[in-house]
């Protein structure tokens, strides 16, 4: 008997819900429905996925299943939600939350102390867990988290994604039967995004029903036993990892991304070469369908190591839409951002950057990766001139960052900070992209005709007020008041945090035409498929310092480095090293999934 088959824990009958007021005819014709007719049934311990576009209604779900609908967030709602057989309208908040434990997207609006260790505390002697059971949960539960260094840690010291982890840790400790997330990886890199799977992969064994919202699809299909994806308020798959994958161009249509192999899969399925509805989910998978395809005859380890050596000094990237090898700069052109030397600690030394040295070009594109608190934010604040360093020289386009005001740095930078909250103000959307443009004294009519440009250029509503659209929205907003302001210089601190497959594709497409017009961007970031997309050098951080940089293949092909900042290589350069070694050195340098394809392709014909 499955999981769905045994009495569920969570059923929803026939759901609508509308924020606002319904259309007249009722909530069901309601164009403004956040959640349209949803039917489905969660069984106890499953380990359920939830994907979908900005917009699709995914926090909304999440909202009927913790019962934040209808007792927090008010509307009309129809249908009917049951949570361990109760009608979550018939019970109490408090009643649902001793069942439903939640981590919020916004991680900000759920702390409520101001140390690591009292917020575990405020959940746990709030619903009365014996004093002589607290030590014990609240110990495991960092431990299991991996966050028992900071259990004295002042929350506002913490990077993201380690308030990411605290969030986590605190709910955990309650031990909640259904644990719902709202893209609880967002701001973490990949060894810590892996880290909270296998933390949920462990609660659930233990019973535990989890429910995570992400757009992280790899890890989805590794970790789930279900998806659901969902698109305008309804819900238009429900199926295993392979099931939904199988429909990858449905997904991109919707605004999903498909996880790198089973693109792979599913290009060489569209082709002919393979039959079938069941993609490849990991690496081995793939390495496995393509080794059976093209049977090569058997290649020297040292033929491979030497053909895969010629393949990364030519900087060759078969199949590379996006990036090229780092390009030369012609003789006598300045950085226009360099780090000499450069140090610093916050007060009371719980983090510091230590001996930075770094260069960028004009029109460079360059990925700042590593674990979380490796200081990669930190590095960012002393480039804008948030921060000064302590020892050594910080260069913004020639300026000195000790020696000028944080405004005249603001002239040459700008800067999207990783939540787009911080840096909005205005009332409408049009207002928010012009208003850095008339604070730089441009004609209002001017500047609101070239933010107009920018926001038709990013979908975006211009007379709606930017604090009622989606998180990714916000995002897309706080990156076009960057971009209309054409600066030279641009910093990225999570860009696509929070975003959908499309909007990813649309910001980094943009970030891509201004490094084209000159503009360097330098781009913090934790998705190592847009890094290895888009960027053409990336620096690896991790404790406070840079351990090497270079061109963006050479750098993600060193796995002792990757292991020691705490990065993932992204699974097309893995399987195309993979293949390199065991197979053909020809896969070597490919980082784009269209490469695998065509050159898979290409060796089936050669027979």
């Amino acid at each position: 008997m499955t999981a769905r088959e045994e009495k569920p824990i969570i059923e929803m009958t026939h759901v609508t819900f509308s924020y606002d007021a319904p259309a007249e005819g009722g909530a069901e014709n309601n164009d403004d429905a956040a959640l349209r007719d949803v039917s489905l049934i969660i069984g106890t311990g499953e380990f359920v996925g939830v994907i979908g576009p900005s917009g699709a209604g995914k926090s909304t779900l999440a909202s009927v299943m913790s019962g934040a609908i209808p007792h927090h967030y008010h509307g009309t709602l129809y249908g009917a939600t049951l949570v361990d057989g109760h009608d979550t309208c018939d019970v109490t908040l408090t009643d649902i939350s001793q069942v439903v434990g939640s981590v919020l997207q916004d991680i900000n609006t759920q702390m409520v102390a101001s140390v690591v260790e009292d917020e575990m505390l405020f959940g746990l002697e709030n619903f009365g867990v014996p004093h002589d059971q607290i030590e014990a949960r609240v110990a495991q539960t960092l431990e299991t988290v991996g966050i028992s260094n900071l259990r004295d840690r002042e929350i506002a010291t913490l990077s993201g994604g380690q308030k990411q982890k605290v969030a986590i840790a605190a709910i955990l400790a309650m031990r909640p039967r259904v644990l719902v997330l709202d893209e609880p990886t967002a701001a973490l890199d990949p060894a810590s995004s892996t880290l909270v799977f296998e933390t949920l992969r462990k609660v659930r064994e233990e019973g535990v029903t989890v429910v995570v919202i992400e757009q992280k699809v790899a890890l989805l299909s590794e970790y789930c036993d279900r998806i659901l994806v969902m698109r305008k308020g309804a819900l238009v798959l429900d199926g295993t990892p392979r099931e939904v994958f199988s429909h990858g161009d449905e997904l991109r249509r919707i605004g999903v991304d498909s996880p790198r192999v089973a693109r792979v899969y599913n290009s060489l399925a569209k082709d002919g070469l393979v039959a079938g509805t069941a993609p490849c989910l990991t690496v081995p998978e793939a390495e496995k369908l393509i080794t059976d395809l093209v049977q090569p005859e058997t290649k020297t380890s040292c033929h491979v190591a030497s053909a895969e050596e010629d393949a990364r000094e030519s900087g060759f990237r078969a199949g590379s839409k996006h990036v090229a090898a780092p390009r030369p700069h012609a003789e006598g052109t300045e950085p226009v951002v360099s780090l000499e030397d450069v140090s610093f600690a916050y007060p009371g030394g719980t983090a510091s950057v230590d001996h930075l040295d770094m260069r960028v070009f004009p029109g460079e594109v360059v990925g700042i990766v590593g674990q979380n608190g490796a200081g990669k934010t930190t590095l960012t604040k002393l480039l804008n001139g948030l921060l000064r360093p302590a020892f050594g020289t910080v260069r913004m386009a020639g300026l000195d960052t000790r020696e000028v005001p944080t405004s005249a740095i603001a002239a040459h930078c700008a800067t999207l900070f990783q939540n787009p909250d911080y840096q909005l103000c205005k009332d409408t959307v049009l207002e928010e992209v012009s208003f850095g443009l008339t604070l730089q004294g441009v004609d209002e009519n001017d500047a609101r005709e070239s933010a107009g440009a920018v926001i038709e250029r990013f979908g975006l509503p211009a007379d709606e007020a930017p604090f009622s659209l989606s998180r990714g929205q916000r995002q897309m907003v706080a990156l076009a008041s960057v971009v209309v302001m054409e600066p030279e210089v641009v910093l990225l601190d999570e860009p696509t945090s929070g975003l959908d497959y499309r909007e990813c594709m649309t910001v980094m497409d943009t970030v891509s035409d201004m490094a084209e017009r000159g503009c360097a961007v330098i781009m913090v970031c934790h998705d190592m498929e847009v890094v290895s997309d888009f960027a053409e050098r990336i620096v690896v951080m991790a404790n406070g310092r840079i351990l090497d940089r270079g061109g963006t293949l050479e750098m993600f092909s060193n796995a002792p480095l990757m292991r020691e900042a705490s990065v993932k290589a992204p699974q097309v350069i893995e399987l195309s090293e993979t293949l390199a070694h065991d197979l053909s050195p020809e896969f070597a340098g490919i980082s784009q999934v269209s490469g695998i394809v065509d050159l898979t392709e290409e060796m089936v014909r050669r027979g």
